[in-house]
């Protein structure tokens, strides 16, 4: 079982209101829902997969500089200063190196 099973019942039943421990799902009425697991498990593994390969982007909003960051060395650009923009430029080129996109 993986983070992503409540959201694939979800998916597969989305008459669901309730899942209890990931295991029985009930509508809203409170009717026991019969989970079609071959579906959960299918979408489950498509969630994941997603996921993981979406891993260099979590990877580089860690190592990119701050928003303020950015938006102090634009204004010191805009009034003549790039140094940090410079900086902050160079650092961002070395996060995308460092954490290529998958092809």
């Amino acid at each position: 079982m993986s983070i992503f099973r409540d959201q694939a019942i979800r998916i597969v039943h989305p008459n669901a209101t309730t899942i209890d421990d990931s295991k029985v799902a009930r509508d809203e009425d409170w009717n026991l829902i019969e989970l079609n697991w071959t579906k959960i498990n299918q979408e489950e593994s498509k969630l994941l997969a997603d996921y993981d390969s979406k891993k260099y982007q979590r990877d580089r909003e860690i190592a990119y500089p701050s928003i303020t960051d950015v938006v102090v060395a634009l204004a010191e650009k805009q009034e003549g200063d790039d140094t940090m923009w410079k900086q902050i430029t160079t650092l961002r080129q070395k996060v995308k190196s460092e954490n290529p996109k998958p092809t």
